[in-house]
């Protein structure tokens, strides 16, 4: 009995694996269009033809894994006659269910092959945009796979992978949702992009480390198309956003960080608020940086490190009078910082924009008025 357990729960984990690959799978091209990929072709020269072909495989795999099962139990002897006997009609009516689930599959792949797969799900998500003014006259969906596998030859095309079995792709006139079994399109002439729902999950609350994603939801109105989803980090919504010659929509309710700089600028004045505020009697000037806001922090030495420390890199007073705005401030933090290393830039350390004396984050504080 714990060898028919361990078998289970071990062809579980695969099957998952094959289903879902994980990141190790997929870094080691253990997955089905990389097994495939002299079957499927290129996927850059034939994008649509590719993406059908991955669909049909993919489908069978998957329908065969509870017969795979099956046969694993018989061909390592982990079935009990006995068992057999005692639940026959149990085990009969299971072994016929793995046995149609290949067999119906081959028969809906037999049809969809029929009449230049036509009947396929992409052929028919492309045949939507197939203008004409009847059906005697209809553009085959040949010609619309054929300006998509154009387009998405171009280099400038923005591919986003939101997992190891979803990704979205952006072209000039075209967003593309690739999905196990098939494929979401929508032509950007005809189509509204709203972005209804964010979500944010905390990795680290020691380091702030969070990672939030964005709900868009894809709304063609070409008669006969299907809306989808597209959920992705926030991080990729400005490549999607540029690419995209339709304005997106953002709700009143929904609010995201649109870039990394936007959520530092955030976390920065969240730390700033735990800093001692500096009192300050002067009347107050506009930011030299932007000219809008009134300059509202001060630099002003709290960390630990001593006035004149052995230390090089240690924190220096700085003399000059508030002439920054918060934002502007967190700005200039930012960009002296390490592009390749976020994590760390609230523990870093810069300089004065004008005297260039050395602080910290510790070290900017609000200022407030007496």
């Amino acid at each position: 009995m714990s060898a028919i357990l361990f078998y289970t729960l071990f062809y579980i984990l695969m099957s998952g694996c094959i289903i879902y690959p994980p990141t190790e799978f997929v870094s080691a091209g253990v997955t089905i269009k990389d097994i495939f990929s002299n079957w499927l072709g290129s996927e850059n020269e034939i994008f649509i033809q590719y993406h059908m072909r991955r669909s049909v495989i993919t489908l069978f795999i998957h329908s065969i894994l509870p017969f795979g099962y099956v046969f694993g139990l018989v061909v390592f002897g982990h079935v009990d006659t006995n068992i057999l006997l005692d639940h026959a009609n149990l085990w009969t009516i299971f072994v016929t269910c793995t046995l149609l689930m290949p067999l119906y599959t081959l028969y809906k792949i037999l049809v969809w092959s029929m009449n230049n797969w036509s009947t396929h799900p992409i052929p028919q998500n492309l045949a939507i945009y197939c203008n004409s003014n009847n059906n005697n006259n209809s553009i085959p969906w040949t010609t619309v796979a054929s300006d998509i596998n154009v387009e998405y030859q171009r280099i400038d095309k923005i591919i986003i992978a939101t997992n190891s079995i979803t990704s979205i792709v952006a072209t000039d006139n075209w967003i593309i949702k690739v999905l196990p079994y098939k494929i979401m399109v929508a032509h950007q002439s005809d189509t509204a992009l709203i972005v209804n729902r964010s979500d944010t999950h905390e990795m680290s609350p020691v380091t702030r480390g969070e990672v939030q994603f964005i709900n868009i939801q894809v709304k063609p109105t070409r008669a006969g198309s299907q809306p989808f989803d597209i959920r992705l980090n926030v991080f990729n919504f400005k490549n999607l956003q540029d690419k995209i010659s339709r304005p997106i929509t953002i709700l009143q309710n929904v609010k995201f960080h649109k870039t990394l700089l936007d959520k530092f600028i955030d976390n920065f004045k969240e730390q700033i608020q735990e800093n001692p505020y500096y009192e300050y009697a002067e009347e107050l000037s506009q930011c030299i940086g932007c000219m809008q806001a009134s300059s509202n922090v001060k630099l002003h030495k709290q960390c630990s490190n001593g006035i004149g420390s052995e230390n090089p890199d240690a924190c220096m007073m700085c003399y000059c009078r508030p002439m920054w705005c918060i934002d502007c401030m967190a700005k200039w933090f930012a960009s002296r910082q390490d592009e390749n290393a976020p994590e760390t830039w609230l523990s870093s350390k810069c300089t004065c924009p004008v005297c260039r004396a050395r602080f910290c984050i510790l070290d900017v504080c609000l200022i407030q008025t007496v």
